[in-house]
């Protein structure tokens, strides 16, 4: 997730204080990506020097003054381009994996093992996946349920390389 766009999208739906976004952020995204209060604050200047967003006024508070952030055109137009730009699904857990598989089967060491290993550990995170779902709002189930997918796909492919490896092993070994 990229912290500098949604930031700014949020901003795209109204204009608003570092302390305003945080709280949508935490709203929608922390339980994906926690976010600290500084770290809106950096992402802030670096829009505002970018000249995506402006300062809308500002008011007296009780520490320093709060300033109004509002998007320009120029952000409104980077926050178009990202939202309709299709993301790269990830595919480095699988490339990792398949990484270790290789290695071991190069080392003569048990490449079963290895894949019985991560299969408990994806079967554990789907368990506790599925318990933060019971009772949760409806973007608490949407976020698992994407995890719960992906997770299962990997599931799938371990599946089908622990029934490919005597042929995998055959190949490495050549």
């Amino acid at each position: 997730m990229d912290t500098r766009l949604t930031l700014l999208g949020l901003l795209n739906a109204g204009s608003g204080y570092g302390y305003d976004l945080k709280n949508s952020w935490d709203r929608w995204f922390a339980q994906t990506k926690p976010l600290a209060f500084g770290q809106v604050y950096a992402t802030l200047a670096r829009l505002l020097r970018d000249g995506l967003i402006v300062t809308a006024g500002a008011e007296p508070g009780a520490g320093p003054e709060r300033k109004r952030y509002q998007i320009t055109p120029a952000g409104r137009e980077l926050v178009a381009n990202w939202l309709f730009s299709p993301q790269v699904a990830a595919t480095s857990i699988q490339a990792e994996l398949f990484a270790k598989t290789v290695i071991a089967l190069l080392l003569d060491d048990d490449a079963q093992r290895l894949l019985d290993l991560q299969r408990l550990e994806h079967m554990a995170q789907l368990r506790e996946l599925t318990r933060r779902k019971q009772g949760a709002d409806l973007s608490t189930v949407l976020i698992a349920d994407h995890a719960i997918f992906h997770l299962e796909a990997d599931l799938r492919w371990i599946d089908l390389t622990s029934a490919r490896l005597g042929a995998l092993r055959k190949e490495v070994l050549a």
